[in-house]
This record gives C-alpha cells, sequence and structure tokens, in this order.
C-alpha cells in the first residue's frame, strides 16, 4: 500500500512517501481502506515531536479517517467487512489503509460522503467532549472560541449553537471572522487589532464569559483568561499559535475559574463507552441538518507537505481533508 511516513522529525516537506506492507488486525481492531483522511494541527506537532503522542519511526501522521473496513480482529463484532466507517487513529491516517481500534470505529451517518466523515472525528469529537463533557455548557451561557475558523473552532461554534449558547468568535481577520458569522456566531472579536479583554467584556455588559475555548494558546491566553465570568470555565485545547502560556495562578483565584484540560486522544482511549455516547449523539445532529463539516480543500497525499503548510500558514478556514 502507498502511506505517507516520517522517518525523522522534521518539517512537512521532510515527509516521503512509500509502498509498505499492509496493516494486520490484532484483538479488538479493523483495517480500514481510507477513503479519505482529515488533516489536523496536531499532524503538524507530531511529525516535528512536539505532541504529546511520539509514535516509534517510521509512522504515517492522520488522526481521523473514512473508509470501507477491509479485516476484522479477533473479538469485533460490531463491524464486518465492507462497512463504511468512521474512525479516530491517533495517526497512521495518511495512507492506502490503516489499523484502528474497533472501539473508535463508527458507521458513517447516512448521506454522509466519505470527505465529509474524515472532517468530522477530530473536530466535533474534539469539541463535543470540550463544550459538553468538560464544560458542562448551558443554553444562555456565552461561549468566546478562539481560533474560530478553523477546524476545532468551526465545530465548536455549531455545537454550541444547538446547545444555545450565545458565541463569540474570535480569529486574526475580518475575512475569518466573515466566516465565522457565516455558520453561526453571534459576535466577533478581531484579536490581531482589538482588546481581546476589553471587547470581550463589553460584549457581555462587563459580565464575562461563562467558557472559553482556546486551541491557540501563546500571547492570547491570558488576555481572554482575564475575560471569564465568575466560576468560568477555561477550556484547554491547543497551542496553535506557538509558546504554551505560562497562566498567572491569582486569576483562577480572583475568578472562581477553573482552568480544564482537554484531550480527546486520552479520552478515546480511556472512556471508549462514553465516547461513543458522544459520537451518537453528534450523528444524530449530522442526521438533522444540524452540524455541516465545513471543507477548505481537499488534496492528494502527494501534496501533503502543501496541504500542511497551508494549515501552519494560517491560511485555512474550516478543514483540510486528504484523499488517497
Amino acid at each position: 500500500m502507498k502511506e505517507v511516513l516520517c522517518k525523522s522529525h522534521g518539517k512537512p516537506e521532510t515527509l516521503v512517501i512509500e509502498e509498505t506492507a499492509s496493516p494486520a488486525p490484532g484483538k479488538g481492531e479493523v483495517i480500514i481502506t481510507v477513503k479519505a483522511c482529515g488533516l489536523n494541527f496536531p499532524d503538524t506537532l507530531i511529525i516535528e515531536g512536539k505532541y504529546q503522542f511520539k509514535p516509534e519511526m517510521p509512522f504515517s501522521p492522520g488522526g481521523e479517517v473514512a473508509g470501507i473496513v477491509k479485516e476484522v480482529g479477533e473479538g469485533v463484532s460490531h463491524l464486518k467487512v465492507g462497512d463504511k466507517v468512521m474512525s479516530g487513529t491517533g495517526w497512521g491516517g495518511f495512507a492506502e489503509e490503516v489499523k484502528a481500534m474497533a472501539s473508535n470505529v463508527f458507521p458513517i451517518p447516512p448521506k454522509m460522503d466519505f470527505v465529509t466523515a474524515a472532517s468530522s472525528m477530530m473536530t466535533y469529537g474534539t469539541s463535543y467532549h470540550a463544550l459538553v463533557n468538560r464544560a458542562d455548557l448551558k443554553a444562555g451561557e456565552t461561549l468566546l472560541v478562539l481560533g474560530a475558523a478553523g477546524g476545532v473552532g468551526t465545530a465548536a461554534i455549531q455545537i454550541a449553537k444547538n446547545i444555545g449558547a450565545t458565541v463569540i468568535a474570535a480569529a486574526s481577520s475580518d475575512e475569518k471572522l466573515a466566516y465565522c458569522k457565516s455558520i453561526g456566531a453571534d459576535f466577533t472579536i478581531n484579536y490581531s487589532k482589538e482588546d481581546l479583554k476589553e471587547r470581550g467584556k463589553e460584549l457581555t455588559n462587563g459580565k464575562g464569559i461563562d467558557v472559553i475555548y482556546d486551541p491557540v494558546g501563546d500571547k492570547y491566553t491570558e488576555p481572554a483568561l482575564r475575560t471569564i465570568a465568575w466560576k468560568g470555565r477555561y477550556l484547554v485545547v491547543g497551542f496553535a499559535a506557538g509558546d504554551i502560556p505560562k497562566i498567572p495562578l491569582n486569576l483562577p483565584l480572583l475568578k472562581g475559574c477553573q482552568i480544564v484540560g482537554v484531550f480527546w486522544g486520552g479520552f478515546f482511549r480511556n472512556e471508549p463507552q462514553k465516547n461513543a455516547e458522544n459520537f451518537m449523539a453528534i450523528a444524530k445532529w449530522f442526521a438533522e441538518g444540524k452540524l455541516i463539516p465545513q471543507i477548505h480543500a481537499q488534496y492528494p497525499l502527494e501534496k501533503v507537505a502543501e496541504a500542511m503548510n497551508a494549515l501552519t500558514n494560517k491560511e485555512v478556514m474550516g478543514k483540510v481533508v486528504l484523499v488517497p
């Protein structure tokens, strides 16, 4: 099979495409013929050795796929060869075939194509887990989404609107913010030219923001945290802007707020049943037309470096998908 390989940590240009042996399923695993694979920010980190997981070399990046079950391992009864499925994999998805934990493989909802399915697992899985399981976001509360035009950001906007929250989208350009408004955001903050702290307080009439969704980090975290309401919840999702910020601990003390970690990869491995329940709720919203994945572009495997660079250069609104 054809596979994108990381043989040493480095930039996207160091990735190679080679013919490799097809994987074999172990107990509780399945092999999926990949029809599409979502590209996410963690993929750019894992090839540089900067992600929470550091797979043994050589490995293929790619943490979410859609395709057809080719083979099932021992103990797998809810899936069969030929099923159209979507799966979170952690890594290994930038290939024509991938091995996945059967507990994290789900049927593709009716009328959903492979590209749409491959753009849904990590973004909607992360955002649902963050907003529902970790923050317990309620109807009538206010949510601030940093990096709102990206994959997890656009998913968070849609999920929050389905819950009944008011959404403030924050991004680096007016073009991105107009895009966020088009998919449901109520208010916007351009943090390249507006004061994040002051604008956040203005939009909430001084009350502050109930839940903050932060996949960006770096210099944006502290001013965002300063906008939080009493007993608010600050969701630490990632650090797409670069540096991991250091938080003055007097801020959560004074605000009586929580700083909550969100790591979907750890969640689906440690709590597969709860993750499956989440995806049943997500699939229902998809079927009802309440969630619509935002596809920025599709690339063949041979253009993986170009696709990754588009993501890291902040050219992407929504999701990028690789198609073998």
